[in-house]
């Protein structure tokens, strides 16, 4: 591991598009991803994440072969990183025009869309005083049809199962879902093993049983919820064990895997999706948000994914 060298010094700066490559590498965990979602080149990336970690004289990730994981500096950093790319991108709507008006309705997942969004919620408001933003919490069968309709503008969404993958889709974020149970707890030690699981129609409910189905455990659907904090109540009592998304595991909570004979059960992917015939407002606000994952809303898109 590289060690610490040096600080930074007086003179030191950040480049707003360095940051942008760090935040792009970790919602991707590989340079030649985050490349795509920046439109530079692997070694351009590669270049100037070295750079940035020789500013900061410390390595900001651990490099595997399975990519690029953040370390505590790192992610540090990335929550600076985060801060920095929204007052970036408000200061300079703050000077655009014509100014926007109207309403958007955006659509948020439960359990990764409120707490990371919050900030670029509150910017958008800010450099954007004439638009009324509504949110939606719910589950992406409960979101996607909104889209359809035209309750509303634009969704983050968990496509896979009973949602589909579309064209359209902007690959937002994704990262291991690993199975989560209480620190310390004996509910992974009980036949049949107790599951907290989403309902029917989750794409992480689905990859959770086929992963059950792999490790060849006797198992049984002890709690079921449309939302996450029901799940992790089920799993910090100590009643079940639940499928969650790796940066979840924390606080009384902690990961599960091939040691208590579990099987990997895969990643946990999210996406943006817009309605057709998006206002400028909405475009304004997916905009936004791609930008707060490293990604944007103007660049290509990937081609729909596996859950």
């Amino acid at each position: 591991m590289t060690r610490i060298t040096q600080f930074p010094s007086a003179a030191a700066t950040l480049d707003i598009d360095v940051l942008k490559s760090l935040a792009a590498i970790a919602d991707t965990g590989s340079v030649t991803a985050a490349a795509a979602r920046v439109a530079r080149s692997p070694g351009a990336v590669s270049m100037q994440i070295k750079k940035l970690e020789e500013t900061l004289g410390r390595p900001l990730f651990e490099r595997s072969r399975q990519g690029m994981t953040l370390n505590a500096d790192g992610e540090r950093m990335l929550a600076y990183a985060r801060r920095l790319i929204e007052l970036h991108r408000e200061a300079l709507d703050a000077f655009r025009g014509p100014a926007l008006t109207g309403e958007v309705g955006i659509g948020m997942i439960d359990d990764l869309g409120i707490g990371r969004l919050s900030d670029v919620m509150a910017a958008f408001a800010r450099s954007n005083p004439q638009v009324t933003v509504n949110m939606d919490i719910g589950t992406s069968v409960m979101l996607a049809p909104k889209l359809e309709n035209g309750t509303l503008d634009l969704a983050i969404l968990t496509p896979g199962c009973a949602v589909d993958w579309l064209p359209s889709d902007l690959l937002l974020h994704e990262e291991p879902l690993i199975w989560a149970g209480a620190e310390g707890g004996k509910a992974v030690r009980a036949r049949p093993l107790p599951l907290a699981l989403s309902n029917p129609g989750c794409a992480w409910r689905r990859a959770a049983l086929e992963s059950m189905e792999r490790s060849g455990l006797p198992y049984r659907i002890a709690y079921t919820s449309e939302f996450f904090q029901p799940q992790r109540a089920a799993v910090l009592s100590d009643l079940a064990i639940a499928p969650l998304p790796r940066a979840l595991i924390r606080d009384g909570l902690v990961e599960l895997g091939t040691a208590d004979g579990l099987a990997p059960i895969g990643a946990c992917r999210i996406a943006l999706r817009i309605a057709p015939d998006p206002s400028p407002a909405t475009l304004a606000l997916a905009e936004r948000v791609a930008e707060s994952y490293g990604a944007s809303y103007g660049t290509s898109r990937p081609a729909a994914g596996a859950a």
